[in-house]
């Protein structure tokens, strides 16, 4: 399998961050790419417009553009995007389009953390995605999700053998290596491929940024079920395609049954 990863500084407007991923699926595409993975919070950037203000569906006008960028380049997409909340507030939603029918997996786990109330804004959902892409299942986790070994394990019992991570993760001492970190751990925790896509960091393209919203920092990669990093890029925009063996998975699983060995 064939997996894009691009590295993006989403904005403000959800109409210029269409363009990024317009320009992402094309680079990625052209290098085989059959699965494009953009960072969480694709559509409008945390720290920038109301939520409540950019949401729609997955079906809405923006989710349908994507799926129209998708299907003309051949490929599954998947981007962090928002959605309406039935409580007033909005879902921190992963879009995967492409296919016969867009899907949304709502951020289970909200980042109230490091001085930040997602909570506030966003409202949790509850319900676990996978879905098959030629015969491998694939996962959806979202960013603060990665703290959470429970999730990813329970993505294993159904069936994955890649689980995506999109984020926009919060800049801070320590936070790059506890991205770095994570991110294996839950590829050994669950014997699984991960694939962390993150949002680049703005100061490495110049862009300024003000308050403590978690606006990336960079270093996407791609690790394997024994928790080795395969690829990696910087702090940089950057696009990255990487092919991945989801054989390994069961190799990983044979040499090392954490999930068969587990006893809570």
């Amino acid at each position: 399998m064939r997996i894009g990863l691009c590295q993006i500084v989403s904005g403000a407007h959800p109409a210029q961050n269409l363009e990024l991923v317009r320009e992402g699926i094309s680079l990625a595409a052209d290098q085989g790419a059959e699965l494009v993975v953009f960072p969480e919070a694709t559509m409008a950037c945390f720290g920038g417009p109301k939520l409540t203000e950019v949401a729609e569906p997955v079906d809405g006008p923006w989710g349908t553009a994507v799926g129209r960028l998708a299907k003309e380049a051949g490929v599954l997409v998947v981007a962090g995007m928002f959605t309406p909340a039935p409580d007033g507030r909005v879902y921190n939603t992963l879009l995967v389009t492409g296919g016969d029918d867009p899907v949304g997996y709502n951020k289970i786990h909200l980042f109230d953390a490091f001085g930040f109330t997602e909570s506030k804004t966003v409202a949790p959902g509850d319900d676990l995605v996978a879905i098959e892409i030629g015969g491998v299942t694939v996962g959806m986790t979202t960013c603060y999700d990665v703290r959470f070994p429970e999730l990813y394990r329970a993505l294993a019992d159904n069936g994955a053998s890649v689980i995506i991570t999109a984020a926009s993760w919060g800049a801070g001492e320590g936070k790059r290596e506890q991205w770095e970190l994570l991110t294996r751990a839950r590829a050994l925790d669950s014997t699984t491929w991960v694939v962390a896509c993150g949002q680049a960091d703005p100061a490495s393209a110049g862009i300024e940024t003000s308050g403590n919203a978690p606006t990336g920092v960079g270093y996407s990669a791609v690790v394997d079920p024994f928790g080795r990093v395969q690829a990696a890029l910087g702090a940089e925009p950057e696009v990255l395609v990487v092919s991945i063996d989801p054989f390994v998975t069961e190799q990983a699983r044979e040499a090392i049954p954490v999930l068969e060995n587990r006893r809570l």
